[in-house]
């Protein structure tokens, strides 16, 4: 019985730490997404991000497609994939006041969307 106390302690302290790190020093995380035919988003919690707080932030990127990429554009923020590469990338990023837009660069012009930062 007491040893099953410990078991359970120590799973708990191990799930906190786990939760505790995965956005420490990140803020808040975004899903990123593009994939093949010609799909790509950017979610918070799941559904389509339009707008969010200035802050801090932690994208997830998922690139499912060789032949796409995700580039993410505004206000002190410059980041994208590789065309050519495929895989998950994590960026932290800082996210101010404006208009950020992110695109598929060989098919920004029906690969794309944006957001704003207040």
């Amino acid at each position: 019985m007491k040893r099953m106390g410990m078991v359970a302690a120590a799973c708990a302290a191990a799930i906190g730490i786990a939760a505790g790190s995965a956005l420490a020093g990140g803020g808040t995380k975004l899903t990123a997404s593009v994939s093949d035919p010609l799909d790509i988003s950017l979610t918070a919690g799941g559904k389509k991000l339009t707008s969010l707080k200035a802050g801090a932030y932690t994208i997830v990127v998922q690139d499912r497609a060789s032949d796409h990429n995700f580039h993410l554009k505004g206000p002190g923020v410059d980041k994208k994939t590789s065309v050519g590469g495929k895989g998950t990338t994590t960026w932290k990023v800082t996210l101010r006041k404006g208009t950020y837009t992110y695109v598929c660069d060989p098919h920004a012009s029906v690969m794309k969307g944006s957001f704003t930062v207040k």
